[in-house]
């Protein structure tokens, strides 16, 4: 008698949106069932919401979308993009610090899409990259807005998470390893989810044979590689208590 295959336990992540993050932000997509970003959340200043890092001349240097003056209490739904944002301005910059890697006509297309998006809300300009670049990489998990998941919530911090994990049926909630600080499985268990966190691997690629600079925008990681190199890429992560 053949043994019936094992049902695989429903992973959700939670996570605000960041333009053009790292890898270690797609493999986490890649990895769970639902991906969920907040809308709902306030905006901080001087974080990874609108602004990331690219390589030029070697080192990192970073790049921004500019936002609109606006009040702190904004959600990030409720910022917009700066009246003068250039798209073409931010292209260009992109262009020049990587018009030599081997990979630059097909990422720069997909940079151009996403830069000139014809919208000047912040979560819905970034939301749209999000998605872009999880096309571009093949990437189908759903990817879910807070707060058409949650509706009208009052919910803060762990208690929102295992909310939205709850509404996406999820048994497991796979956080990046900076969530060890925030949470731990005594939180989780009495509501029947495991609480895993995702520790990427990312060896060293070619950076125009400079010494190799991790941790930058994916951008970065698809200037220099093949996408079926980047897809690979993507599960070279371990899922860890």
């Amino acid at each position: 008698m053949m043994t019936p295959p094992m049902k695989m336990a429903i992973k959700t992540a939670v996570m605000q949106p960041y333009f053009l993050p790292y890898l270690g932000y797609f493999q986490l997509i890649a990895a769970v069932d639902r991906f969920v970003i907040y809308d709902r959340i306030k905006y901080t200043k001087k974080g990874w919401i609108n602004r990331n890092q690219m390589l030029l001349n070697g080192r990192a240097a970073m790049f921004t979308l500019p936002l609109a003056k606006g009040s702190d209490d904004l959600d990030i739904c409720d910022r917009a993009l700066a009246g003068d944002f250039d798209p073409a301005k931010l292209a260009a910059q992109i262009a020049g610090a990587y018009r030599r890697a081997p990979e630059f006509a097909p990422t720069m297309a997909l940079i151009e899409a996403i830069l000139h998006r014809p919208s000047v809300n912040l979560f819905d300009f970034i939301a749209h990259s999000i998605r872009a670049v999880c096309g571009h990489l093949g990437i189908t998990t759903p990817i879910l807005v807070a707060s058409e998941v949650e509706g009208a919530s009052s919910l803060t911090h762990v208690d929102r998470v295992i909310d939205l994990c709850l509404k996406t049926g999820a048994e497991v909630y796979v956080n990046p390893p900076g969530g060890r600080v925030l949470y731990n499985a005594d939180q989780f268990r009495p509501h029947g989810l495991t609480l895993k966190f995702l520790d990427p691997r990312l060896d060293p690629y070619p950076q125009f044979g400079a010494p190799f600079v991790p941790y930058l925008s994916i951008l970065d990681i698809l200037m220099f590689n093949p996408q079926d190199q980047v897809r690979m890429m993507l599960g070279a992560y371990d899922l860890a208590d």
